[in-house]
C-alpha cells in the first residue's frame, strides 16, 4: 500500500534520479525471477512491473502484491527499494508473507489479465476464536459454495498469503477481476453465506496501471 509524496522539497535532478533508480531496482527483481503483475501468478510470464490505483476510493493511491523468488529475495527488497529512492516518492507499507494456495484461474479468463483486482486483508475474529469445531467445518463448507461461484463468474483467485507473522491482519487474498459489477454480485453471494460472520477485514479495489506510469514516465 502506498501514498505519494510530495516532491516539492527535491530538487528535479533527485526526483528524476530516484525514479530512474527505482525502475532499474525493479527491473533487476524481474531478471531475478519475480512475478511483479498479479497476471504472472497464474501464468509464470514475465511481466513489467504493475500497481493497482486505489486513490478513487480508498485512503492510500496504490496496492499491489509482488511474488519473491524466495524469502531472502523478500525479505531484501523493502531495503533495496529504500536505497533506490523509493521513500523519497511513496510513503508506503510492505507486508511480507508466504503463499499457501496455488492460484486458482477464473472461468473464461483472458491470458493477458483483468484490469482490475481486489486486495483482501482479514483477520479471524472472536466469534471464530469461540466456534466448534462443527461450527468451523459448516462454515467452510458454506464459504466453499461462493468461492466455486467466484470462479465460475471469471474471478481468478491468484493466492492466499500468510501475514500475521508481522501485521495485525491474518491472511491477504487477491483475486483478479474481469470487471466491478462481478465484484459486486460475487460480495453479494459472500453475504449471502455469511462469510464475513468470522472475520474482521478490509478490501481495496484497484485498477491496473504500469509502474512505469506510476513512476512518472507518461
Amino acid at each position: 500500500m502506498t501514498r505519494r509524496t510530495s516532491t516539492t522539497a527535491l530538487s528535479p535532478g533527485r526526483e528524476r534520479a530516484a525514479r530512474r533508480n527505482v525502475g532499474e531496482t525493479v527491473e533487476q527483481f524481474r531478471r531475478e525471477g519475480w512475478h511483479l503483475s498479479v497476471a504472472s501468478m497464474f501464468d509464470g510470464v514475465s511481466r513489467d512491473a504493475e500497481m493497482y490505483q486505489t486513490g478513487f476510493a480508498h485512503h492510500v493511491d496504490f496496492v499491489t502484491a509482488w511474488e519473491a523468488p524466495d524469502p531472502f529475495s523478500a525479505a531484501s527488497a523493502v531495503d533495496r527499494l529504500r536505497d533506490a529512492g523509493w521513500e523519497l516518492l511513496h510513503e508506503s507499507s510492505w507486508l511480507i508473507g508466504p503463499r499457501e494456495f496455488r492460484p486458482v484461474p477464473g472461468a473464461g479468463r483472458d491470458p493477458a489479465g483483468g484490469d482490475w483486482a481486489m486486495f483482501a486483508f482479514w483477520e479471524w475474529n472472536d466469534h471464530w476464536q469461540a466456534a466448534t469445531p462443527r461450527e468451523v467445518v459448516e462454515y467452510d463448507a458454506e464459504c466453499d459454495v461462493a468461492f466455486q461461484a467466484d470462479v465460475d463468474a471469471g474471478i481468478g483467485i491468484a493466492g492466499r498469503y500468510r501475514m500475521d507473522a508481522g501485521s495485525q491482519w491474518h491472511h491477504l487474498a487477491v483475486w483478479e477481476l474481469p470487471g466491478v459489477r462481478t465484484l459486486t454480485s460475487a460480495m453479494a453471494e459472500h453475504e449471502r453465506v455469511a462469510d464475513f460472520k468470522f472475520t474482521t477485514s478490509r478490501h481495496y479495489l484497484g485498477r491496473r496501471a504500469p509502474l512505469s506510469s506510476i513512476l512518472g514516465d507518461e
